[in-house]
């Protein structure tokens, strides 16, 4: 009598292997979607943070703002205490200690052009030095703050003539005075799925009041008696 050989048929063993590749398929699916999963999370919660960090950076330096001169226009006389435009701002404040060698920074803050849309931009350089006539003939590079804006704009406020707190303006006037408040206001990218609340930063030092003097440094002065 013949004995039945024990094992498995050639078909059974390909449905076996084929059963165990849609399984290791699956679960390598699972685990590549899990990952992507990870890594979306990671970038957001980067960009959330480099926001955060953006936004305490700006406000930090821009309420420090001191009506210290950096540049003076000879044919005017000017002085230049702080300079503002509807992309750009350059005023003296001091660094964080972490930063810093000692003494107030010129610092610039700008928005500019970039592959993802508007970029906020930031160079400093000691006031210990500085030569506002020689800025640019060297080659400074800017420090990144924020990029994937889709539009933005500076505004600055300071008194009227009757004293009280004026309207907002997109360029700053006076360059011998700093303002009273500053105003950041950006729109992001939607890809980026970030919000950048309007940002209005009021200078520490009442410095809608303050004018540079060469001999004195700066004069308060009432805001009756502002030109």
């Amino acid at each position: 009598m013949t004995r039945r050989a024990d094992g498995f048929t050639l078909l059974e063993v390909l449905m076996a292997l084929t059963l165990m590749a849609v399984l290791l398929a699956g679960a390598l699916g699972g685990i590549q979607a899990t990952i992507k999963a990870m890594d979306s999370g990671e970038a957001s919660i980067d960009r959330v943070n480099r926001l955060r960090v953006t936004q305490e950076f700006v406000r930090h330096e821009v309420s420090r703002a001191l009506p210290l001169a950096f540049g003076h226009d000879k044919a005017s006389g000017t002085n230049f205490v702080f300079q503002g435009e509807r992309d750009f701002l350059r005023f003296v404040a001091p660094m964080p200690g972490y930063l810093s060698r000692g003494g107030a920074y010129v610092q610039t803050l700008e928005l500019a052009r970039g592959r993802k849309g508007l970029q906020l931009l930031f160079t400093q350089h000691m006031l210990n030095g500085f030569d506002l006539d020689q800025l640019g003939k060297e080659k400074d590079e800017p420090v990144v703050l924020l990029d994937g804006i889709r539009e933005g704009h500076f505004e600055f406020r300071t008194y009227d003539d009757r004293g009280e707190v004026g309207d907002w303006t997109p360029d700053w006037k006076d360059p011998a005075r700093t303002p009273l408040m500053v105003r950041l206001d950006l729109s992001m990218q939607p890809e980026t799925h970030l919000v950048w609340p309007v940002m209005d930063i009021a200078l520490l030092l009442d410095a809608g009041a303050a004018a540079f003097n060469p001999a004195a440094g700066f004069i308060p002065q009432p805001p009756g008696e502002q030109r």
